[in-house]
């Protein structure tokens, strides 16, 4: 007993210790490194951005007062997205999500300790810091500006501006002119302002347009633990415009001419030709001759041709030296600039020179030109230096020039030489010098002599090298697209591809698609195939809206664009069931009358929503059929009255379950069935029936007969009454005596006898 009474206090000592055990466990904690903030919690934690995914990035640390083994865990608020994971043994924590400091710059977490017993849960936060994996962005693009060619220099024109939505340096932006071309602008590195640059000046004569290249470019910064320094670039283009502020200018001088012996009066000797220095808006040119002619000449004021008004052979100079002035006018006649020039004349008679043409280093009969597609109609090309000579005398050295091939898109000036003149060619038809139909141009300079029997020519060839520019819209392949889609479609299926081409080069000829129009919502288009697709979230139903309209539009990089029209129709799929309507469980037959049922089909196309009817059961089945387009019940042909029906049917009552079904005519069909339980009737028995039937949904008028009924008793009672009652006056007044006599007499008789 000893022994036993022993070993119950110890099972009772080792009881005792483990209720104070359990009484007095203490819940983990995270450790803390003394200063106040927690050090095993991952709480002020940073990250950069362009930390891996895969990295680990923590370790939580922590511990329990009784030493037991802790687990870890992390999670994250319910619709959060979860950026790390936790080893819950170790603690490890590692990144699991692409960080992205833009979007979301702190990241809140819920870290947890726990010893199998207690848990312990804090929230932490943590910071994810910037990394250079932004580049700038510029702000309102295309940049267009229109300039006055008159703008002092120093004059700012123009703003550019650009964003960076990185922080610190890498977030700054500085501005610098790439192209080196571009010497007459300059631009502020930090405000993005444009300016002329002083000493500069722009000319509307020399140069129309100006491209410039401009760069933003950040302060640079880490990422992925390089230094990295983020660029991009757009184009401004400067329009300079025209001002009155260029005198006129001759073209093709020096101008010489020559008088042959045989050269009649009025005879042209040469035509000068000059232009308002102002091209985009010229006035009108006025020529006239000033001196030198001694009367042996004169001037068209309007065409410039000089001819000989005296007898060549009374000329008594062998040279003849004319000043000429061309004046400009303007709207009003006055005159608003002038020029002079000097047309040499010789007096000449022999003919043994043919026309050369001479370039810069002498005799040539070849020429280059690069230019842009389609310059202004009038311009010159001033590329070209091409002189042509003829060193006869007089009419010896008069010849005509003109362009063999690509007829109509370019003229030569002077048309007409005399001796020697500077070579003008001069656009005519802008449109037609296309690069897109012409990368090179190439055609013949002829100058065939006039007047000589020998008709001494000389041909130059002349090449031009064309440009592109962005003259082009993009075109679709047709106005309008016609698409046709089931509409049980799934999100994102293809509907149809509007395309559309450019016909310029490079940059100029790609195309952005996109799609806008109040029928536009279930849709999405490829900004470069120009695919329409239904958008991912889209559900079609034809029954709701069959119809779609809206617009395509393809715009070049520079803006330039086109529209299509778009129509989409959702075609209809069988996917609604025949429904009967809620009032035919209960019909009436009046024999030689059939009872209708209908039923619809919301589909929205036919054959789906039509319907045919059908019966599938009746007892007995030879009573009754059924028209399968109208739905229309009636007895067979034979059936002319109920006796002909209780004697087939043995079934006195006349009333049988017919089970109908309605079918449509989709692939695959749908089909719905009812019962319809229908009370044949002649027709006497119908209306009786039929109004007794109304009067069930209608208890008052039963009250109101019920009460006629009664009110029309009483008063038929009241009038026999009171018709028997003056009846009975009627007679006690005419009869008063022989009723008194009757009974005064009938005693004696009876005595008597």
């Amino acid at each position: 007993m000893k022994y036993v009474w022993h070993f119950i206090q110890s099972i009772l000592l080792s009881l005792l210790h483990i209720c104070l055990a359990v009484q007095t466990n203490y819940a983990p904690y995270f450790f803390d490194n003394g200063s106040g903030s927690t050090n095993g919690n991952m709480a002020l934690l940073s990250l950069s951005e362009d930390t891996p995914i895969g990295t680990y990035i923590y370790t939580l640390n922590g511990s329990d007062p009784e030493g037991l083994p802790v687990t870890y865990g992390l999670t994250f608020e319910p619709g959060s997205k979860s950026y790390f994971s936790v080893d819950s043994v170790h603690g490890n924590v590692t990144l699991i999500e692409e960080l992205d400091r833009e979007k979301q710059d702190e990241i809140e977490a819920i870290v947890s300790i726990s010893d199998g017993l207690n848990k312990v849960s804090e929230r932490v936060r943590v910071l994810v810091t910037d990394a250079n994996d932004e580049s700038p962005e510029f702000l309102n693009t295309p940049y267009v500006v229109n300039v006055p060619e008159n703008t002092p220099p120093g004059s700012s024109i123009f703003q550019v501006e650009a964003v960076d939505r990185d922080t610190g340096s890498g977030g700054s932006i500085t501005f610098l002119i790439q192209n080196s071309h571009s010497a007459k602008f300059t631009v502020d590195r930090h405000s993005g302002v444009f300016r002329i640059k002083a000493g500069m000046s722009l000319d509307f004569e020399k140069s129309r347009t100006h491209f410039v290249t401009v760069l933003a470019k950040d302060g640079g910064g880490k990422l992925g633990g390089k230094y990295q320094v983020f660029t991009s670039s757009t184009t401004v283009t400067i329009n300079v415009e025209d001002v009155q502020d260029s005198p006129p200018v001759f073209v093709g001088t020096p101008y010489y001419g020559y008088v042959y012996e045989d050269n009649i009066l009025g005879s042209e000797i040469l035509t000068v030709v000059a232009f308002d220095g102002d091209r985009g808006n010229p006035n009108t040119i006025w020529y006239s001759l000033l001196d030198g002619g001694d009367g042996a000449f004169d001037i068209n004021n309007v065409t410039g041709a000089v001819t000989v008004i005296k007898n060549p052979n009374e000329l008594k100079k062998e040279v003849y030296e004319l000043k000429i002035q061309v004046s400009e006018l303007t709207p009003e006649g006055q005159v608003a600039g002038h020029a002079l020039t000097v047309v040499t004349i010789r007096v000449v008679d022999l003919n043994n020179h043919p026309p050369t043409f001479y370039g810069e280093s002498g005799p040539q009969n070849r020429f280059e030109l690069t230019m842009y597609e389609h310059p202004p109609e009038g311009e010159i090309l001033r590329g070209l230096k091409i002189t042509v000579n003829d060193s006869d005398q007089g009419a010896n050295a008069k010849f005509n020039l003109r362009l063999v091939g690509h007829g109509g898109m370019f003229r030569v000036v002077p048309q007409t030489v005399l001796n020697e003149a500077q070579v003008t060619i001069i656009v005519e038809n802008s449109a037609g010098i296309d690069y897109e139909k012409f990368h090179l141009l190439t055609f013949k300079l002829l100058a065939i002599e006039v007047n000589t029997p020998e008709k001494f020519s000389s041909t130059a060839d002349i090449t031009i090298h064309l440009l592109d520019i962005n003259d082009n819209v993009p075109k679709f392949s047709s106005e309008y697209y016609v698409a046709r889609i089931p509409e049980n479609s799934p999100g994102g299926s293809n509907v149809v591809a509007a395309t559309a081409t450019d016909l310029d080069s490079g940059l100029w000829g790609e195309i952005k698609y996109s799609i806008y129009g109040a029928g536009s919502d279930p849709f999405l288009i490829h900004p470069s195939t120009g695919i329409i697709y239904t958008q991912p979230w889209a559900t079609l139903d034809a029954e709701e809206t069959s119809k779609y309209n809206f617009y395509v539009k393809a715009e070049d990089t520079e803006g330039k664009y086109s529209l299509a029209e778009v129509f989409v129709t959702v075609l209809d799929v069988n996917d609604h069931c025949p429904e009967f309507n809620e009032n035919i469980q209960e019909r009436t037959m009046v024999i030689g009358t059939p009872v209708k049922i209908e039923a619809t089909d919301q589909d929205a196309e036919e054959p789906n929503n039509i319907v045919n009817y059908s019966i599938m059961q009746a007892d007995p089945d030879n009573v009754f059929e059924i028209d399968q387009a109208t739905g229309e019940i009636k007895l067979k042909s034979y059936i002319r009255s109920l006796d002909v029906i209780q004697n087939i049917t043995r079934n006195q009552n006349c009333k049988w379950s017919v089970v109908v079904q309605a079918k449509d005519r989709g692939s695959p069909s749908f089909s719905t069935t009812a019962v319809v339980k229908i009370d044949v009737t002649e027709e006497i028995r119908a209306r009786v029936k039929s109004y007794v039937l109304s009067l069930r949904t209608r208890p008052w008028m039963i009250v109101g007969i019920c009460m006629s009924t009664v009110l029309s008793s009483i008063s038929i009672t009241m009038v026999i009454s009171t018709i028997m009652y003056w009846k009975s006056v009627k007679r006690s007044k005419v009869h008063p005596r022989g009723r008194v006599k009757k009974i005064i007499r009938g005693p004696p008789m009876k005595a008597f006898h």
